[in-house]
């Protein structure tokens, strides 16, 4: 990645931060003085939600993020019309990335994980051509077993994500929560990241040298 592409992420994930995190906590504060918490909190969390709606509607497209926000707005509602309160609207995040956790947890019990279709649909511009290369590399045990370890630990990253505002959610002040979920969120997020970058490029040279002594 050369600077100006990092230059680039970084911006993007400041000003993600700020739209996801600064403005939603200072909104919520400004109508605790004329509605109720519940309320407040109801209208804070709708300014993600635009932001991601202006992207979709811009560039003709939903991103992985887009699809997430508006979940969690589904789950929003859902806890709404169940009765829920403002606590289970702060969670409505958790319970996506809670749920895609379990959901990579659990592609680990069929025959391919899913890191495997992940990697074969954002890894390449061809991907017919990535999909014969997968499943070449597939045949060996050593790709099956790093597949497997990446999907292991993005599921542990995203579960864990989602356990850890489960507890602060009721230990924090709404306006606490609020300032340091995004932080938190894409804290994991990037960790993970990190990970597998560098596994990749540790289990590609790995790979490799199996491969060239085959």
């Amino acid at each position: 990645m050369n600077v100006s592409s990092k230059k680039k992420l970084i911006q993007t994930i400041v000003l993600s931060l700020v739209i996801n995190g600064a403005i939603p906590v200072v909104v919520y504060n400004l109508l605790m003085d004329y509605y109720s918490s519940f309320v407040s909190l109801l209208i804070a969390t709708l300014i993600p939600l635009a932001d991601n709606l202006f992207h979709i509607v811009k560039y003709r497209k939903a991103d992985a993020f887009g699809l997430f926000m508006l979940t969690g707005f589904v789950l929003s509602l859902l806890a709404f019309v169940l009765g829920g309160n403002e606590r289970l609207i702060l969670l409505r995040e958790s319970m996506v990335t809670g749920l895609l956790g379990l959901i990579f947890i659990g592609s680990l019990f069929f025959a391919k994980p899913l890191i495997y279709h992940f990697a074969i649909r954002f890894s390449a511009s061809d991907a017919s051509e990535k999909k014969g290369q997968f499943e070449k590399n597939w045949e060996v045990p050593y790709f099956r077993i790093v597949l497997r370890i990446m999907t292991a630990i993005w599921g542990i990253a995203l579960l864990g994500e989602a356990v850890v505002k489960v507890i602060l959610v009721y230990e924090l002040s709404i306006s606490a929560f609020l300032a340091i979920s995004q932080l938190i969120f894409y804290s994991v997020i990037g960790a993970a990241i990190l990970f597998t970058v560098a596994y990749r490029r540790y289990a590609k040279t790995r790979l490799d040298l199996i491969t060239n002594a085959r």
